[in-house]
């Protein structure tokens, strides 16, 4: 065995030679295919961040619904306060009760007149054609 140790290694020797060109393309073309994986795999997680399900564009506008509606929460809860107000004016205030009576039903003191302003007459009807 030991008189075909210099033919053996003189075979893997002329083998690791024909090899050596191949697999320094392969070692480099390894290289490349990293490279662009790591770029999909980049590019990928950029466009699921930016227009995933929970993606930016997705927040944005869930953020300026939310303003919105707290916009409008405060808007109601104005409204409210000022009819909370009406309310109990009307149910304990006196003048607050003649002056709703006066305006909305037409009422009057006794000797007082009420001025009804004449509805505006109709404006005549133009049944001229039109260009």
């Amino acid at each position: 065995m030991m008189e075909h140790a210099p033919q053996a290694e003189a075979f893997a020797a002329s083998w690791i030679e024909r090899l050596r060109p191949a697999a320094t393309q392969i070692y480099f073309l390894r290289r490349r295919i990293a490279t662009v994986a790591v770029i999909v795999l980049a590019a990928s997680l950029f466009v699921h961040v930016m227009f995933g399900d929970n993606g930016m564009v997705v927040y944005k506008q869930k953020r300026s619904e939310y303003q919105q509606l707290r916009k409008q929460i405060v808007r109601v809860q104005q409204d409210n306060d000022y009819y909370t107000q009406q309310i109990q004016g009307l149910k304990s205030d006196r003048t607050a009760i003649e002056k709703e009576a006066r305006e909305q039903l037409g009422y009057a003191k006794p000797g007082e007149y009420v001025y009804v302003p004449p509805k505006p007459a109709p404006a005549p009807a133009n049944h001229s054609a039109k260009k």
